[in-house]
Parts: structure tokens; C-alpha cells; sequence
């Protein structure tokens, strides 16, 4: 049977009794107020409990909308509550003070989890109350700065971080933000949640962890989409062949098509979702490199027969090419932007004894995972090259 206690009773009494200017006559000890903030902690774990077990016995989908927005616009009345609390002269008391700061972070704590999932059942489309939208918005300057700290292995992840932080300082910054919606404010406390999880030491990839994460939550803003638009223009043009440039194109394309996506949240309510802004960027190049390739016509195989006759034949193995590349890039040999435009473009002029067309990626992957007997081969290669020289 359900307890029909009132879930919110802790705070109400709380913030109604104990700090409302009856209850705040009597003094409250440095030990009393944090023993409150630990309670608070402690309850709102519990009250999460409780209203998901209150909306499981629910079967109706109305029954759960009028529950969830009743717990929201009671946590609201809360907040706004706590809020006024806070004016009062006796909390300047630093100790007051730090625990009030509790008592709001732990109703904010309580909205968010409403907000993030039970979004489908509350108006998201409403303006957020002032005091409410002052709080999210200080939780979320917070959350922006350690993201602003956070530095990745690869330049293009970084830039795209870069653009990302921002943009949110944009939005997140006082102006014409005072009819801000629920639905904004929720995205940027999803999003920044969402990104402050991603393990930023990952490989460099066209396609980043970063980048599937907001293509995932819609970060539809225009400077992030024409950066994406932009990294995938200089692949392109990294490729010579039409067939190169065709195969890039299609294996994106897919690559995109599979991220998941859905939901009512956006970054930018004037543009078209990130993901089909994309779909639609690639199809199009995919269209007119296919015109271009029905010009071509025969054109095409005699330019392959001469990109065949003029590979230089390398005495080593695929595997091995790849330690002496990588190599000649991490000893900064060669200068590139990054390892993988080095394979890119030595690569594909390259054939072995055994194997006339070998794939950049496929030689760069297999250098990370370097056989004993191969490197040895590499060295021995490296060690006849430097014989010759000091003969010269």
C-alpha cells in the first residue's frame, strides 16, 4: 500500500517553520545546520525514490502529468520560498547562509530530475519563474567554466569544445534571457551534464566522441554545424580520386545516419536539426561527384592505370610501413596537422610485393598495434638506410 505521507514535508517544514521568522528565533548551532544540509542530501535521494514509485502505480498518462507538475510547481513554490528566506538579515550568518545554499542546491537537484525524466509530461514551452531561472543559471556557469578547463589530445575536438562553450556563454548570458523557457534551460543543463561525462582522451576521428554527442542532443547551432560542414570540406579535398572522394562521402554519411537522435530538445529553435542539416550537406556532395563521374565516363580507369604505374613499390610490408610513418610523425620528422593526413598522403603512393592498393586507415590502425618481428624489420631497414648514408 502507498504511504500517504506528504513526500515534501521535510522542506516544507523546513523552509515554511524552521526558517521562517518564527522558527529563526531561536538560534541555530553551527552542528544543527550541518547536520540540515546532510538531511537534505540524504531526502532528496528519498523523494526521487518516492515520486517514481508514486508515477510506476500510475497507469494513465494524465494521472502522471498532473502528478509530475504538481511536484514541479510545488518545488518551485519551494525554491521561491528558500529564495526569500535568504534576504532576511538573519542569514547573513556565513553558516545560515552555506546551508541555505544546500537547501536550494537539493530543491534544483529535485527540478532537474523531474525535468530530465518526465520532460514528455510537463510545458516546456512556459516561461521559467525568475528565482528558479537565477538558480539553474548559476548551477550551470559552474558546470560551463570546468568544461571550459577541459583540454583534449586532438585539435579538431578541442576547437569543436571550443565553439560549443561558446556559444552556451551566449546563451547562458543575461541578455534577452529573461523569457527564457523551460525547454532552454532544460537542453543546456542536459547538454552540460551530457558533455562533462565524455572521456575527452580519446583518438582523433573525423567523427568524434564530442561530435556524436551533440548530433545526438540536436546542438543545432550554425557556427558548430559549418565547423563540422568545414573539417568534412578538408577530408575531401585530402582525397584525389573521384572514387576516393565518393567512398569518403558515402562511408560519413552512413557514419552520421546511425547516430541516435530524437527528443523535443534544441540548441537553436530557427534551424533544422544538425543531423538532417548534415544528411542533406552530403547527399548533395554525393550527387554532384556522381554527375562528375558519369562526365568522366572512361576517363576514370585510364587515370587508375596510370595512378598504378606511377606507386613506388616498397620493399616492406603494409605493417611495417606503418611503425616507420608513425614514427617519422610522433619524432616530428614529418609535420602535419595530424598522423592521420600523414598516412593520407604517402599512403596511397605506396605498393608492396604483395599488395598493390593499400588503405591509409588500415596501415595506420595496424601501427598502434606493432608486431615484435615487424618493428625489428623496421629497425634493421632503418639501420641499412643509415650504413648508406655514412658512406656517401
Amino acid at each position: 500500500m502507498m504511504n500517504n505521507r506528504y513526500p515534501l514535508e521535510w522542506l516544507d517544514d523546513l523552509i515554511l517553520e524552521r526558517f521562517g521568522s518564527n522558527g529563526m528565533d531561536g538560534e541555530l548551532t553551527r552542528e544543527q545546520l550541518v547536520a540540515i544540509s546532510e538531511d537534505a542530501a540524504k531526502e532528496s535521494v528519498k523523494i526521487q525514490v518516492r515520486i517514481k514509485n508514486e508515477i510506476f502505480a500510475l497507469k494513465r498518462k494524465k494521472q502522471i502529468r498532473l502528478l509530475v507538475r504538481k511536484y514541479h510547481s510545488t518545488l518551485i513554490f519551494l525554491l521561491d520560498a528558500m529564495a526569500d528566506r535568504q534576504k532576511e538579515d538573519a542569514f547573513q550568518n556565513a553558516a545560515l547562509s552555506r546551508c541555505g545554499e544546500d537547501i536550494i542546491r537539493c530543491i534544483d537537484g529535485l527540478l532537474s530530475f523531474l525535468e530530465q525524466r518526465y520532460s514528455g509530461y510537463l510545458s516546456l514551452d512556459e516561461r521559467m519563474p525568475i528565482v528558479y531561472l537565477l538558480v539553474s543559471r548559476k548551477e550551470a556557469r559552474l558546470k560551463l567554466k570546468r568544461l571550459q578547463k577541459i583540454q583534449t589530445g586532438s585539435g579538431q575536438v578541442q576547437q569543436a569544445l571550443g565553439a560549443v562553450v561558446e556559444e552556451l556563454g551566449q546563451s547562458l548570458s543575461m541578455q534577452g534571457r529573461s523569457r527564457a523557457t523551460f525547454r532552454q534551460v532544460i537542453y543546456e543543463r542536459t547538454l552540460l551534464n551530457e558533455l562533462l561525462q565524455i572521456d575527452y582522451s580519446q583518438e582523433e576521428a573525423m567523427i568524434a566522441l564530442l561530435d556524436r554527442k551533440l548530433v545526438s542532443l540536436n546542438f543545432n547551432s550554425a557556427v558548430y554545424i559549418n565547423l563540422l560542414i568545414s573539417r568534412f570540406m578538408s577530408g575531401l579535398e585530402e582525397r584525389e580520386s573521384l572514387s576516393e572522394k565518393l567512398g569518403f562521402l558515402s562511408y560519413h554519411l552512413k557514419e552520421v545516419t546511425q547516430i541516435p537522435s530524437g527528443g523535443k530538445l534544441f540548441f537553436n529553435a530557427g534551424l533544422e536539426p544538425v543531423k538532417t542539416v548534415l544528411e542533406n550537406w552530403f547527399r548533395r556532395e554525393l550527387e554532384y561527384l556522381e554527375k562528375q563521374m558519369e562526365l568522366a565516363g572512361g576517363q576514370g580507369l585510364a587515370s587508375s592505370d596510370q595512378k598504378h604505374e606511377n606507386k613506388l613499390e616498397c620493399d616492406l610490408s603494409a605493417d611495417q610501413i606503418g611503425i616507420i610513418l608513425r614514427a617519422a610523425d610522433e619524432a616530428r620528422v614529418v609535420k602535419s596537422r595530424s598522423m592521420s593526413l600523414v598516412f593520407q598522403r604517402i599512403v596511397p603512393h605506396l605498393s608492396t610485393a604483395f599488395k598493390r592498393d593499400l588503405s591509409y586507415q588500415s596501415v595506420r590502425s595496424k601501427s598502434y598495434n606493432a608486431e615484435e618481428n615487424d618493428k625489428n624489420i623496421a629497425i634493421l631497414t632503418l639501420e641499412k638506410m643509415i650504413r648508406k648514408i655514412r658512406s656517401y
